[in-house]
Formats: structure tokens, C-alpha cells, sequence
């Protein structure tokens, strides 16, 4: 029985963010992809290498850099190595609710994307995938990265006055210092407020110079340190103020202090 190519590796899982049906990382040296078609938009970014494929019967190419490849659902494709190193590759399988099916025809007339903005936004999102715990950030960012996609398809909403932007920001702070500890996803705070979620997103930073889950994660911090310097313990600290998890509660508080959350209760008993 045939088995996974030399220098293959393959990690694949379905993350909790509402509109990502799957993420696929790879690495092929020597691989072909037959002809087929999958039910999602398919949004590609190459880390190393280039790819040759073809969509709706026509080919393309692309090399690793600045570019983005985004392939609509239901259009026949396929895919494979161009050089002996192979490629490696980070794929989002976003749903319909993402991206509407009557675009699939502008996708299809430009399938890569020559955007370094949007290629970065695909990069923060895969790394923000890969921490458990940050499911708030990967909604906020696969939220600009659709509302960057409507750009390039040519479907921009109009944007609302910077009076009602500042109202809409202002409710969704206090939504937000209402449930730092329980946490809510982009999709509730937009439901409550009836907005938009990339909008609730450019208003709160415009506001606030900060993403809302930037600012969130930034309370939930300041809630740690005042319970670790209460002498509370770093794993029954994080659950407290909202966090996944020790670890994750680690990993953001040495970001924003330069030190673990142990040795910042330490210093309160030297003191």
C-alpha cells in the first residue's frame, strides 16, 4: 500500500472560530493534487516554494512572498510541485458564511491575491489558531481578512459617520468589561450591538488605538496581576480572569510584562 511521500508532513484540525471549517499545514516535495472540487473557499499562503495549478481550466503559478490565493467552492482544480525543494503551504477552509458563493466568479477571474496587508492578516490568524485561548483574536482577524477579501471582489460596504463609530466603540467597552472573566465571541458582540463584526472592529481601534481583543486580553492581565499580588495562585488566576488555561495566561502575561506570573508574585513577597 502506497504511504506519505518522503519529506511530507501534514498537520490538519478544525479550530472553534465560527467559519473556518478546517486548517491544513504542509510540506510536499513531490506531490500532485488530481483534478476536484471542495464546498469551501480555500484562502492559501506559501511559506516556502511554488505551486502550479489550474482553476476553471486555466493555470497559474505562485511563488512564496507577498501573494494570497484564494480558490471558491464548487470550481474544479488542481495543484502540484514546481521544483525538487516541493512547497509548504498554510490553508484556511473558510464556509459560505465567510464569503457569499455569488463571488466565486470574481474569484475565479483572480484566484492570487498580490496584497502583503492581507497576506500578513493570513499569517496572525494561523498563529493566533495555534494558541487555545485566543479564539476571540482569530475571529477578530478572520474578520479583516474577509472584509480585505470583499475589497479585492469588489463588494465594500459603505462606511458609517465617525459619531455613530465612536458610540458603537464606547458600547462595545463596556460590553467588554462587562464579561471580562466570561469572555464572549466577535459574533455575540455583534448580534448585541447590530453591527457588523469588521466594523465593531475598525471602530473600537480607531477609538481606543487597539483591537478589541487586544484590549480584553490587556484587562484580563491587570485582573491577574492584583489577584496574584492578593497572593492567589498563577493556575487558579488564569481561570479566574479568563483565560484558557495557565499557559495561556503565561504566554500573555511575559508579553505584556516581561516576566512569568510566578516570579511577579514572588517580587510581592520580597516586598
Amino acid at each position: 500500500m502506497a504511504g506519505e511521500r518522503p519529506g511530507t508532513t501534514i498537520s490538519a484540525w478544525r479550530p472553534t472560530v465560527p467559519g473556518i471549517a478546517e486548517v491544513f499545514h504542509a510540506h510536499f516535495t513531490e506531490h500532485a493534487y488530481p483534478a476536484h472540487t471542495h464546498d469551501t473557499w480555500d484562502l492559501m499562503i506559501l511559506d516556502g516554494g511554488s505551486v502550479d495549478f489550474a482553476l476553471d481550466r486555466h493555470r497559474h503559478g505562485m511563488t512564496a512572498g507577498s501573494t494570497v490565493l484564494l480558490l471558491p467552492p464548487g470550481v474544479t482544480h488542481d495543484g502540484r510541485t514546481v521544483t525538487p525543494a516541493g512547497f509548504r503551504k498554510r490553508v484556511l477552509y473558510l464556509d459560505t458564511t465567510v464569503l457569499p458563493e455569488h463571488l466565486v466568479g470574481s474569484a475565479v477571474d483572480g484566484p492570487v491575491l498580490d496584497d502583503e496587508l492581507l497576506r500578513h492578516r493570513v499569517h496572525q490568524l494561523h498563529t493566533s489558531l495555534g494558541h487555545p485561548g485566543d479564539a476571540f483574536e482569530a475571529e477578530s482577524r478572520l474578520a479583516l481578512i474577509r472584509e480585505r477579501l470583499h475589497e479585492h471582489l469588489d463588494t465594500l460596504a459603505p462606511v458609517p459617520s465617525a459619531g455613530r463609530s465612536d458610540r458603537l466603540a464606547g458600547r462595545l467597552r463596556e460590553l467588554l468589561d462587562s464579561r471580562i472573566s466570561v469572555g464572549m465571541s466577535l459574533r455575540e458582540a455583534a448580534a448585541v450591538l447590530d453591527a457588523h463584526p469588521s466594523h465593531l472592529i475598525r471602530c473600537f481601534t480607531r477609538r481606543y488605538g487597539l483591537p478589541p481583543h487586544a484590549y480584553l486580553t490587556g484587562r484580563r492581565v491587570d485582573r491577574a496581576r492584583r489577584l496574584l499580588l492578593a497572593g492567589e495562585r498563577p493556575a487558579g488566576v488564569a481561570v479566574a480572569v479568563g483565560f484558557h488555561d495557565q499557559a495561556h495566561l503565561h504566554r500573555h502575561f511575559v508579553r505584556h510584562l516581561g516576566t512569568t506570573p510566578a516570579r511577579y508574585a514572588r517580587r510581592r513577597d520580597r516586598s
